[in-house]
């Protein structure tokens, strides 16, 4: 999360050759935190799920602070970066506004909506509840993210088009962390396995 909130202010555009695309970098960084917060959820419950995010959402608060004090120090005489640094790390409050109410909005629903499809399943087909729960909380916070950040952008259509496509992106990569749940959480259970057995 704190490494998607650093690189979101780089914008990325993308020519598939059907459709040019223009999305922040971080639309590649913080799916994972949804592909992490299912694995947690999987293996040790939603309330240790839960407290991750809020352990996120702290830290995130954390860096945003320590970030804008860097800015507010006086630059050495002979450095040229302070107006890179403030472009790049300086935070915007709508910006950080938008991207934490996305973040603890969408991921309190994704350990809500994967612990509801766990029991729907009754623990079984884990492909399901990953997609399930990660399809629609990645809607969540891109609606809430794009909405808040770019409330006065003008036309509204080009912020409709922006989340049309974080959305699609974020569904591809939501797609393709599904072998990494499987990964992971057969990991961790063969690791805990060991652990118990070996005391």
């Amino acid at each position: 999360m704190l490494v998607s909130n650093i690189i979101a202010s780089k914008i990325v555009f993308l020519d598939t050759g059907v459709l040019e695309v223009t999305i922040p970098a971080a639309v590649f960084v913080f799916p994972v935190t949804f592909l992490v917060t299912d694995t947690i959820n999987e293996i040790w419950g939603k309330q240790k799920a839960r407290e991750i995010i809020w352990i996120g959402f702290i830290m995130n608060l954390v860096m945003v602070i320590f970030l804008y004090l860097g800015q507010l120090l006086p630059p050495a005489p002979f450095w040229e970066g302070q107006e890179a640094y403030e472009k790049i790390l300086g935070a915007v409050p709508r910006m950080v506004a938008a991207s934490m109410a996305a973040y603890i909005f969408s991921q309190l629903h994704d350990v809500w909506a994967f612990h509801y499809w766990k029991r729907f399943t009754r623990g079984r087909h884990l492909w399901l509840r990953n997609n399930l729960s990660t399809i629609s909380s990645q809607l969540i916070d891109t609606v809430i993210f794009i909405t808040i950040a770019f409330a006065f952008v003008e036309p509204w259509s080009e912020v409709m088009m922006l989340i049309i496509y974080q959305y699609l992106v974020k569904l591809i990569i939501a797609a393709v962390d599904t072998p990494l749940c499987y990964l992971l959480v057969g990991w961790i259970r063969k690791r805990e396995e060991g652990m118990g057995v070996d005391g």
